[in-house]
């Protein structure tokens, strides 16, 4: 039986900032026009970090019952390793989506937003399938999509909205920065597992594009990131290029991909492209409350 310990593993806790940076940034973004509302930044929060947790729990258990993760060199998982039965961890998975969902619907009610019901649906749907169902799409090579609409545009811009009840140039453009960096983080993880996922008969991106090409796709995605700071500087506010300083925590993670590190030697710069896409979300969030 898996202990507290092991469930904290297999809930991903490296994957977590991709859920508080696009809330960081989108409440940035809403301070900057002096509408921000931090109990409803913290509903959000709460509705992040509980689809993040369940799509981790709904991943080890699609990929542990398809034995995809059988030889896989990441972070513990639950189903594939025995600690827990599939079960209970699909159990995992579908809890932390209700906590999701009744929040959700808590801030849609407050906000008296209703269509964002569609984009919640929408949410929960992407969350489960990326790797469950089927004909999941996380095996043809369309992970980096969702991440980059789901935990890119719509957390962003989601968390920006329901403060300011507006979608403006700067919202987008803030969104796309943030799914990049989202997106940067799930190509660290398929690269790394390219050589499982080619024998599992997992199609994901890295798989079809080759290594290369994914080391030359994560530098790129971190680029958009920095082009956005950038854009953000020059059309908005200069207090904006404090976010800046999470690229040197960038710097390691691309030396290692550039030195084509492979295994477990893509651990470290999984970590550290977590914390780089945290600090740019708090930083560029906390640039655009100060301007």
């Amino acid at each position: 039986m898996a202990t507290t310990s092991q469930w904290w593993q297999g809930a991903r806790p490296r994957t977590l900032p991709a859920a508080v940076t696009p809330v960081a940034a989108g409440t940035g973004v809403a301070a900057y026009t002096d509408d921000v509302s931090i109990g409803l930044a913290l509903l959000c929060l709460v509705v992040a970090l509980s689809l993040q947790i369940g799509v981790n729990y709904a991943n080890d258990y699609s990929d542990g019952i398809r034995g995809t993760d059988d030889k896989r060199q990441g972070p513990l998982r639950l189903t594939a390793s025995g600690l827990a039965a599939a079960s209970h961890v699909k159990t995992a998975a579908f809890s932390a989506f209700g906590i999701g969902a009744v929040t959700g619907l808590a801030l849609i009610t407050i906000t008296q937003q209703w269509w964002l019901l569609a984009v919640g649906a929408a949410a929960l749907m992407a969350a489960w399938y990326y790797t469950g169902g089927s004909r999941p799409y996380g095996y043809r090579g369309l992970g980096e999509v969702s991440v980059f609409l789901f935990f890119g545009v719509v957390a962003t811009a989601g968390t920006a909205y329901v403060q300011s009840e507006e979608l403006t140039t700067l919202v987008w453009l803030t969104s796309v920065g943030v799914g990049a960096l989202a997106c940067a983080l799930l190509v660290v993880n398929n690269l790394r597992d390219i050589p499982t996922d080619e024998v599992s008969g997992k199609r994901t991106l890295a798989v079809r594009i080759g290594d290369t090409n994914t080391r030359v796709l994560y530098v790129l995605l971190v680029d958009v990131a920095l082009v956005v700071v950038i854009a953000i500087a020059i059309s908005w506010t200069e207090w904006a290029l404090i976010a800046l300083a999470a690229f040197i925590v960038a710097l390691p993670p691309i030396g290692a991909i550039a030195n084509r590190a492979v295994g477990r030697d893509l651990i470290p710069v999984l970590v550290a492209t977590g914390q780089c896409q945290l600090l740019y979300g708090v930083l560029l969030g906390a640039g655009l409350a100060l301007a």
